[in-house]
């Protein structure tokens, strides 16, 4: 544990007993939310990734539109929007 999880922790401990329960349950809560977006991203960078390259091809043969922005050059693999 690092020096200042561990002051954390020593902090909250001094709280009364209703507010570390809160604070444990919101810490519990949040690691297990990371974990979930952590699984549910692993999963989907390969899709993500081939939908971005079918989008690139798209883009260079006109199959796409703009429509907002001043856009369409395509640098290092990303298409550059100049601000108006």
């Amino acid at each position: 544990m690092t020096k200042l999880l561990t002051k954390a922790f020593e902090k909250a401990s001094m709280l009364p007993d209703i507010q570390q329960n809160a604070l444990a349950k919101w810490v519990l809560e949040e690691l297990e939310a990371e974990r979930k977006w952590k699984s549910l991203f692993a999963g989907s960078e390969d899709v993500l990734d081939g939908l971005a390259r079918e989008a690139l091809v798209d883009h260079r043969q006109g199959k796409t539109k703009i429509t907002d922005l001043d856009c369409g050059k395509i640098i290092n693999e990303e298409i550059v929007c100049e601000q108006r």
